[in-house]
């Protein structure tokens, strides 16, 4: 019996153990996942973010270079850098996990997973085109051409003149 129950102490450390190491390897990651960030900048370096490993926005620079831009181009360079750089955060999930808890194990895969699904690879970049790209012409308004011209109202009419003849009884009737 005393070995059975020493066996059974023995089984039990072990598993305490191994319970804590797991724990501290856990942490280890969150901690190295917490304190990434990933930035992105337009083609032009117009545009810089930063963004945390959450996803969320933490900066955002607008450089001067960027004032000949209309603002729709802009904002859509944005979203863009946006998108771009919150796809990365499951690739460095990903190495972190395999640095600290390992890619076999099973927590680490269903975190992995849900960050693929939240975090998804941006849409493929269609290439700036000009209608002279393919012999296209563009009949569209551009936002900076200046409105048509709205058609000038016709004058008032004109009223008549007064006349001074004999029977105009000065405008009352000629019945009073």
């Amino acid at each position: 019996m005393p070995e059975d129950i020493a066996g059974s102490e023995q089984m039990l450390a072990n598993w305490n153990q191994n319970i804590q190491e797991r724990a501290a390897r856990y942490q280890e990651m969150a901690t190295r996942v917490q304190g990434m960030t990933i930035s992105e900048r337009s083609q032009d370096g117009s545009i810089e973010i930063l963004v945390g490993s959450n996803g969320i926005l933490q900066n955002l620079v607008i450089n001067e270079s960027a004032s000949g831009k209309r603002m729709s181009e802009v904002s859509g360079e944005i979203m863009k850098l946006l998108q771009r750089a919150q796809s990365r955060i499951p690739e460095l999930l990903q190495e972190a996990m395999a640095e600290t808890i390992g890619t076999q194990d099973e927590t680490a895969n269903v975190l992995f997973n849900e960050a693929k699904k939240n975090f998804p690879a941006p849409p493929a970049e269609e290439p700036t085109r000009t209608p002279y790209d393919r012999n296209e012409i563009n009949f569209r308004v551009e936002d900076d051409a200046p409105p048509p011209a709205r058609p000038t109202p016709p004058p008032p009419p004109r009223r008549r003149p007064p006349r001074d003849d004999d029977d105009d009884f000065g405008g009352e009737s000629v019945l009073t």
